[in-house]
């Protein structure tokens, strides 16, 4: 039910975002009951496409260049601080889903809380920047400017495109995280305390969520990082994951993918337009492989 009184609030804040950037004026919001018990995405009919406000574009209509003017220096010293901003994870066993500190808390879809072992992998300190992806694809589309701010109003498709040429330019094996790499890392790892955020039990201090942000996006990594050192896991933008979303199994499982099939990719983390209980470890939600909105980023992992 939290989740489908999600999308009312949702729309009401995006059309409140739309309007202040139209008329260059601040926004201001008063808290109210709709907006504390803000959810997440309908995890299989995502905000609908019509209220996803455009990229800007040139009369060209392709996203805004933002790198005419970047040299190929520029380029690479961000390309090299992306790569130098990558977490080694050491791989361990453990319970994924709706665990004791989610309490009344976890949706249907959080259960059964079941073992997973992984291997040892590596994911991104930040989430992918606009100055990132500026320098990989040549332009921006997303709604909040700001270089450190993370990328958004991006689909699952395109992050694939932007690790296909990142790879490239590299030649390293960039991907998106599987939906237990992202939930072991954002639990902390093997060094987890068993938060109920991403780094602490006070989500102010990990997270970017719809009490502190002002309706909008903040350069990665301001707030304290969780066990291992990886900020933003919690609020700013969901986070695209590699998975088809898919119901959990009970058993065991050592390195899983997700579903073999589906309509919908695994979203993770919650954003800056959700409340609390969106931002919880253990949340999930999903969004058609080609769906954009500007709550919707990514991190990367090897």
């Amino acid at each position: 039910m939290k989740k489908f009184v999600c999308l009312l609030t949702l729309f009401l804040m995006i059309s409140l975002t739309i309007s202040a950037q139209a008329s260059g004026g601040q926004i201001t919001r008063k808290r109210t009951n709709t907006t504390t018990t803000t959810a997440a995405p309908k995890k299989t009919t995502p905000v609908p496409k019509k209220t996803t406000p455009a990229a800007k574009t040139h009369s060209s209509g392709k996203p805004r260049s933002a790198t005419a003017g970047m040299s190929q220096a520029q380029k690479d010293r961000i390309i090299q601080n992306l790569i130098n901003n990558i977490v080694f994870v050491e791989g361990g066993t453990f319970m994924m889903g709706a665990t004791a500190e989610q309490d009344s808390d976890a949706e249907s879809d959080e259960k059964p809380a079941h073992r997973v072992t992984l291997s040892s992998f590596s994911i991104s300190r930040y989430e992918v920047t606009q100055e990132e992806w500026q320098a990989v694809m040549g332009n921006n589309p997303s709604n909040f400017n700001g270089s450190k701010r993370p990328v958004e109003n991006v689909s699952w498709n395109d992050c694939q495109e932007f690790i296909r040429k990142l790879n490239t330019m590299t030649g390293k094996q960039f991907r998106l995280p599987t939906e237990a790499e992202w939930e072991f890392a954002s639990r902390g790892g093997i060094k987890s305390q068993g938060y109920k955020y991403s780094g602490s039990n006070n989500l102010n201090s990990v997270a970017w969520y719809d009490d502190n942000s002002g309706i909008t996006t903040h350069d990665v990594g301001l707030k304290s990082p969780n066990e291992l050192g990886i900020y933003d896991m919690s609020g700013n933008v969901w986070e695209w994951c590699s998975d088809w979303y898919g119901n959990y199994s009970s058993s065991s499982q050592t390195n899983p993918t997700g579903s073999y099939s589906g309509s919908n990719r695994v979203l993770r983390g919650g954003s800056w337009g959700l409340n609390a209980w969106c931002c919880r470890v253990s949340i999930r939600s999903g969004g058609a492989p080609d769906f954009r909105h500007l709550i919707l980023g990514f991190r990367l992992a090897q």
